[in-house]
């Protein structure tokens, strides 16, 4: 059963939609093209998880529309081709099997918005970001009836989302981690990031099972709550690599057992000075036979001439790269007259200027 949707009618225009190819996976399966043609795509986005202020696009959405409609148009002018949005689980279910309807037809807003700025979304999902925007009632539930809630939340979504072009995939969730660690009873893994807490649990309780038959289990029951409503659209999920951590780590969710309802690989990394080879041999270990994207990048650790290093080293196994935009351009970052405003704009300039060739339809 679908959960909840907003009519087609309210995307944009047929006409509008059809100037819009689909991106889907290339014929080898390695890659990305435009769909009905032989035109590759190479993925150049950034995360639009937050505004300048901190705040999530679901915060201010609502009453300060004009800010993501000119922040799309600088993303645009940026060179860039996806932007990857991260959907908060509370904002879009008012119950464990009831969406929100009001954040749902913001969300057809948004990719209306999209397809008529020319920009593919990376819809991320299950964001629990803000530990004070999470409901008592989630953090209650079983690690099955969790789950439901989850699946429920992607019904929704993709109901909403599987009609247009502008959608180039859904992301699962951002980090998921299995159990062990600090407050292993715990769903969400501190400390936060800033008032952020990116890392979230899939169960507090491994019961005596391995790692990748968790992973395996609740990629699929997510994956199959889309297909049922949406066959298309790309299906991944954005992952730690714990290999750039310990090199002998194997993936969990991009392993055999976990990876086949999955169309594409997307890794989270932010290379060290000096370790620019670990970062390359961590990478390989991703390269498993699908499409590659580096869905978080920044030179975060590293100068911006070691990141170009690693990006030009890594690019012939590599389908995209996404790093960050949170509504301020080069010149206002110039502007602020600091440090880390001349690292930012630096950054984006450089960015700007090594974006794919556009595409030619």
């Amino acid at each position: 059963m679908v959960l909840g949707s907003v009519p087609a009618a309210l995307f944009a225009q047929d006409t509008v939609r059809n100037a819009l190819p689909r991106v889907v996976l290339s014929e080898d399966g390695k890659g990305f093209q435009l769909e009905d043609t032989e035109q590759p795509f190479y993925v150049w986005g950034v995360n639009y998880d937050h505004d300048r202020d901190g705040r999530l696009i679901e915060d201010y959405w609502q009453d300060e529309w004009p800010t993501v409609e000119e922040d799309f148009a600088e993303m645009k002018s940026l060179g860039l081709n996806v932007v990857r949005i991260h959907l908060q689980l509370a904002k879009f279910m008012t119950s464990a099997s009831e969406p929100n309807q009001q954040n749902l037809q913001k969300l057809a807003d948004l990719v209306n918005l999209a397809e008529r700025t020319k920009l593919y979304l990376n819809v991320t999902g299950l964001g629990c970001y803000h530990k004070q925007d999470v409901p008592a009632w989630y953090d209650e539930l079983s690690e099955a009836d969790r789950w439901q809630v989850q699946a429920n939340f992607w019904q929704a979504v993709a109901a909403t989302c599987k009609d247009s072009p502008a959608i180039f995939c859904y992301d699962l969730m951002n980090e998921p981690v299995l159990g062990g660690g600090k407050e292993p009873k715990q769903w969400l893994v501190g400390p936060p990031l800033g008032d952020k807490y990116f890392v979230q649990r899939l169960t507090t309780d491994m019961a005596g099972r391995d790692n990748k038959e968790v992973a395996a289990a609740w990629v699929k029951k997510l994956t199959d709550a889309i297909r049922e409503v949406d066959s298309h659209t790309l299906i991944t999920v954005g992952v730690i690599p714990w290999a750039h951590v310990w090199p002998n780590a194997k993936p969990v969710f991009y392993s055999p057992e976990a990876s086949a309802p999955l169309s594409f690989v997307s890794v989270h990394f932010y290379p060290e000075s000096g370790k620019l080879d670990k970062a390359v041999e961590a990478l390989k270990i991703y390269d498993i036979g699908k499409p590659l994207v580096i869905e978080e990048f920044f030179p975060l650790k590293c100068s911006l001439e070691e990141a170009d290093t690693f990006l030009i080293e890594v690019r012939p196994i590599t389908a995209g790269l996404t790093s960050f935009y949170w509504g301020t351009t080069p010149k206002e970052y110039r502007q602020q007259k600091s440090i880390q405003g001349a690292i930012l704009a630096d950054w984006l300039d450089y960015f700007q200027q090594h974006a794919p060739a556009k595409p030619t339809r």
